[in-house]
């Protein structure tokens, strides 16, 4: 999504949500909510809150808040691509399922500015739709308490799970347009970017509310200076403010900008630090993060990436989502290719309470391998085109040809982890057996079967 599509969808709902609320202001945001208590004028109220361990996830309104964001979305791409507009014609599930075998690689297509700025924007916005509707956690603060890392990393659980939908999902660029179905757009970037960046970018606009924002309110009662500051230096808050209903400048850990911001806000009725003792056994989830390197029977070697989720079912045992890829290395001139993975199987774990824990897990599911072949000879007599012409990718198949294998797979193996914290944990080391039933060989490289090492970090949760 690029920055030009958030601006849009900002002006669009904060004209809506202002003209809804030109009469009326939110709880905290009015005259009365903005006094301060009468008990602090004697004694100043301490900057705590009180958080209820019991609060749940608002499920009805994380959904609403969701569909405007995609509607919106989605509505600026019909309106502003030509290429969306024209992917409507043709059969709908034909051309679903045709952008969904076409995935493959890295790269999208897209310039810089789109992929590592609006996208994380876009992951950003639909984390603080995650924190706004995450009841336990809405209030946290900026810092060191470990109730604020843990919402914020619930937030970019959401944030992939947006992604993932809006790229490939019923209600996606997949299905609406097709877009992966036309080169470039064929690439994983986004998915990856956009939580991860995303993350990077939510955290950075709550550093710049609480180390930045909060010091020019202590500094200053002009109720313009904090509101345009705290709109404009937190886009991503501002536009999940709007998409929620509420005026774009709100905050839940403190008053509105009419308030004095010495006084805050509800007393503190229980200790949100208590210790909690964590479950026994592995991690009721783990999300891992691994670099990866596969060596395949003919010779080819193949570096890339993986992430899993495991969701644990038993005291020992997990249930493993797992999506990998890897570039080609090695290949003749002007042929470049690549292998994407898709795996799901049992995982067996020594109890997560130990410092180093082995694992052993089988995984089975799908692969494809893509090549793509560049004609230099054809290149050359196109060039004069390419330069003049706006869109260059429409010509790439006259000089550009590209092969896809897909074939079951399964993935057998395992490997050591060391247990940092409670939260974090290090793959030292693992080994699989790799195995496709697809095509012996395409342009004379084999890919039946070969050795992958992988190593990277754990992310544990409900474990803190």
């Amino acid at each position: 999504m690029s920055l030009a599509q958030l601006t849009f969808c900002f002006l669009v709902l904060a004209w809506a949500c202002l003209g809804q609320s030109s009469g009326r202001m939110e709880e905290g945001e009015g005259d009365a909510g903005d006094a301060p208590p009468a008990e602090s004028l004697i004694a100043p109220v301490q900057d705590v809150r009180y958080r209820d361990e019991n609060a749940g996830v608002e499920w009805g309104s994380l959904a609403r808040q969701t569909f405007h964001f995609l509607n919106i979305q989605h509505a600026f791409r019909l309106a502003t691509e030509s290429g969306t507009r024209s992917g409507l014609r043709g059969q709908f599930f034909a051309g679903y399922e045709r952008s969904l075998r076409s995935l493959h690689g890295w790269s999208d297509g897209d310039p810089f500015y789109v992929n590592y700025i609006g996208h994380p924007m876009m992951g950003s916005v639909a984390g603080f739709i995650w924190a706004q509707n995450d009841r336990r956690f809405e209030d946290v603060t900026f810092g060191r308490d470990k109730a604020y890392w843990k919402s914020r990393l619930r937030a970019a659980g959401f944030s992939f799970v947006y992604s993932a939908q809006f790229e490939l999902g019923p209600y996606s660029e997949a299905s609406i347009g097709k877009i992966q179905s036309k080169w470039p757009a064929q690439g994983i970037e986004d998915m990856v970017i956009t939580p991860s960046l995303g993350l990077g970018w939510m955290v950075a606009e709550d550093a710049i509310d609480e180390l930045l924002l909060r010091r020019v309110e202590r500094w200053t009662d002009n109720n313009w200076v904090r509101l345009l500051l705290r709109s404009g230096l937190n886009p991503s808050r501002t536009m999940a403010n709007v998409l929620a209903g509420r005026v774009p400048w709100h905050r839940a850990n403190r008053g509105g900008v009419y308030a004095p911001e010495s006084w805050v806000h509800r007393p503190m009725d229980a200790d949100p630090r208590a210790p909690v003792d964590p479950p026994p056994g592995v991690a009721p989830f783990e999300f891992t993060a691994t670099a990866t390197a596969m060596q395949y029977s003919g010779g080819s070697f193949c570096p890339g990436g993986a992430g899993s989720a495991a969701f644990r079912l038993a005291k020992q045992w997990q249930l493993v989502f797992e999506a990998s890829g890897c570039k080609v290395g090695g290949l003749e001139k002007n042929l470049s290719g690549d292998v994407l993975s898709w795996l799901i199987g049992p995982r067996w774990k020594a109890a997560g309470d130990r410092r180093l824990s082995p694992h052993v897990q089988f995984l089975v599911g799908g692969t494809k391998v893509s090549h793509e072949r560049i004609d230099d000879k054809a290149l050359e007599e196109l060039r004069p085109l390419l330069a003049t012409t706006s869109e260059p990718q429409k010509y790439r198949e006259l000089y550009a040809k590209q092969e896809h294998d897909h074939a079951l797979a399964l993935a057998a193996g395992g490997g050591l982890d060391l247990k940092l914290g409670q939260a974090l944990a290090l793959r030292l080391a693992s080994l699989e057996y790799r195995r496709a039933w697809s095509r012996p060989t395409m342009s004379g490289t084999p890919y039946n079967q070969g050795l992958q090492f992988s190593t990277g970090i754990i992310l544990r949760m409900g474990t803190w």
